[in-house]
């Protein structure tokens, strides 16, 4: 760290200021040069670490996030797929890189501690740490809960794995917010476990042990909207997968507070010693949310309290009104107000990707929910919908099953295209379903898909691009599919 930086620290934020110092001349390796890795690696050069940033992809493929850091003193190793790990202090991994990396099996067996930005960022920040997981609605949540906390006038940061990485904050503003709300998948909570978890290897590492937390970390609130089937073809099983997002109550303390869905089987298998908040809709919950009489409302154990009714809530859908109790919850245990929970639950409007209203056209209503990456994301925007729907859906597959969004989409859809990877999949997943159902139209990719929805849909109807499968198909990410199908049909 360059000796203003650090003075500076120290005048305006002496405890961030002590919990920067260690950093400072730390080997470190970053494994991911994606938006995440880099922007580790420009804070982490600030702080005056050592810094080697690794990818296994070549330069060319890296240049738009690598431009970031120009001029910047760090080492970079790419195209690489095991680098060279002799001389680190730790590993920083990025969620994109699995468990079973050669990389990372190999920093295990020489005893390097693991980390990644979302846990750098929580052992930093001052401010307590809202976290939010979940395999359906953690970015509406995640979103809905930074609105109630900034509507009760709190310096409210939100990330994660929503927007930018909260670690380009600190860069700015090192004294930190008042509260942060991070979205966290399962990928990244994996590194939320013990930093170092091998058997025989002095786990104590001098620069290392002072810089980075080696114990298991679980946020102050940790909230779970709900756990199913999801991430499968990265996760070994769903006891894995479940063993991840538990992560986030795990290592609660008795004064932390846990968030639950009361109707989800998972959820309700989970422990933690935080104290425990349930949301639920039409079900009898003692200290939460819940929704009861069309009205939406919390209680503490000994009061209740509406803050809003359904009607008054402008997202569609009944598994938005479960997203905005979970909010609730979250909102609930830091101490925000029912009136801020009342306006951010009555003005929100919803997140990019999530059942977005892209164009009324010719009495014709285009959704974009490119979000809807599993069956089971996908069933819940068909059930947002009274409108007799032409339904866009496809990409590649998760390994999840399809025979209960079959049997959905035969109730509540007029016309399926399916389109990438997973067309055959849902060809035959409707075919097993049984005989009548939806006609069927097979495109190659998403803009034939949206030439031949504009070519079957009626007045009246609703064209929902709500895939059901992932975007690697074709696309970089789930964002950048929704961002092209806004553009297809804005063209129209």
């Amino acid at each position: 760290m360059n000796a203003k930086m650090a003075q500076q620290l120290i005048d305006r934020c002496p405890a961030m200021a002590a919990r920067l110092a260690p950093l400072e001349g730390l080997r470190v390796l970053i494994v991911g040069a994606a938006r995440e890795g880099t922007a580790l690696a420009r804070f982490l050069v600030a702080c005056g670490a050592v810094v080697t940033l690794s990818d296994n992809k070549p330069p060319a493929s890296l240049a738009k996030h690598l431009a970031v850091l120009s001029g910047l003193p760090l080492e970079l190793s790419l195209g690489v797929a095991t680098p060279d790990l002799a001389g680190f202090d730790v590993v920083f991994l990025s969620p994109g890189v699995p468990p079973s990396a050669p990389v990372v099996q190999r920093a295990r067996a020489l005893g390097l501690p693991l980390s990644s930005e979302p846990r750098m960022v929580t052992q930093l920040l001052t401010a307590p740490v809202v976290g939010i997981t979940g395999s359906s609605g953690k970015t509406t949540t995640t979103a809905l809960t930074g609105a109630m906390y900034a509507a009760a006038g709190r310096d409210t940061w939100v990330g994660g794995n929503i927007g930018l990485p909260l670690i380009e904050k600190l860069l700015d503003a090192p004294c930190g917010p008042d509260v942060a709300v991070m979205e966290l998948s399962s990928f990244q909570l994996e590194l939320f476990a013990p930093a170092y978890q091998g058997d025989g290897v002095d786990t104590q590492r001098g620069a290392a042990s002072r810089a980075v937390s080696l114990a298991g970390w679980s946020p102050h609130i940790a909230a779970i909207t709900n756990i199913t089937p999801n991430h499968l073809d990265r996760h070994p099983s769903m006891e894995d997968y479940v063993l991840a997002k538990s992560r986030i109550v795990e290592y609660q303390r008795d004064d932390d507070w846990a968030v639950l869905n009361a109707q989800d089987d998972w959820s309700r298998r989970l422990t933690t010693r935080g104290r425990v908040l349930r949301f639920g809709l039409e079900t009898e919950i003692d200290a939460g949310a819940v929704l009861s009489r069309g009205n939406l409302l919390v209680r503490d154990g000994a009061h209740e309290m509406a803050f809003c009714s359904a009607d008054e809530v402008k997202l569609r859908g009944r598994h938005n009104l479960a997203n905005i109790l979970c909010a609730a919850c979250c909102a609930l245990a830091g101490g925000v107000p029912i009136e801020a929970m009342r306006e951010a639950a009555t003005s929100f409007r919803g997140v990019a990707h999530r059942l977005e209203y892209v164009r009324q056209c010719g009495q014709v209503l285009w959704v974009n929910d490119s979000i809807a990456t599993t069956p089971e994301r996908a069933m819940a925007a068909l059930r947002s919908f009274d409108e007799p729907l032409v339904l866009l859906a496809g990409g590649r597959d998760k390994h999840l099953p399809w025979e209960d969004w079959a049997a959905l989409v035969r109730e509540r859809v007029r016309v399926v295209v399916a389109f990438g990877e997973a067309a055959s999949i849902i060809e035959r997943a409707l075919s097993a379903a049984g005989p009548g159902g939806p006609a069927l139209e097979i495109a190659a990719d998403l803009q034939e898909a949206v030439a031949r929805a504009a070519g079957v849909v009626r007045p009246g109807e609703v064209v929902l691009l709500s895939p059901g499968g992932t975007s690697f198909d074709a696309y970089d990410d789930f964002e950048a599919r929704g961002q092209h199908f806004r553009a297809l049909v804005g063209a129209l």
